[in-house]
This record gives structure tokens, sequence and C-alpha cells, in this order.
């Protein structure tokens, strides 16, 4: 997957769990646990946002964007 979310990293550089950043943002601890392992199709803007306010951090920390010439995108079937 092109899109590496750094959701991990975050929360150890500010020395926070999953727990406390989903109580502050308003979702559940699971919802936490499968956007840290990449397992999500989608981030609502807001809930975007909210990580970004508790953690005092752009999109940009959290998310990357990993570019990978080998693997065959949607567009482009094998």
């Amino acid at each position: 997957m092109p899109i590496v979310v750094n959701l991990d990293v975050m929360l150890a550089k500010r020395k926070m769990r999953s727990r406390e950043l989903a109580e502050l943002v308003g979702i559940t601890e699971q919802n936490i646990s499968l956007l840290k392992s990449g397992k999500v199709k989608g981030l609502r803007f807001e809930t975007l946002e909210s990580i970004c306010k508790v953690l005092q951090c752009q999109p940009g920390d959290i998310l990357e964007f990993v570019n990978q010439p080998d693997a065959p995108s949607a567009s482009n079937p094998p």
C-alpha cells in the first residue's frame, strides 16, 4: 500500500497511548488500532483534524506516500 500511516511514531514521540488518543479524539481504541496498522480504506478529515490537534502535528506527520513502482495500481492491473 503506497500510503503509510505513522501514527504509532507520533504517539511514541508524544508519549501517549492509543487508549488516551482514542478518548481525546472521540473514536474507539479499535479504530485507532486499525488506523495504526493501515487496515482502513478511508479517514474522515474531521477525524484527521482531531488527531492532529491532540498530537499537535500536521497530517504529513501521520500519513506518508511511498512510491512503489513495481506494485500494480487499480487503474493499471497486471
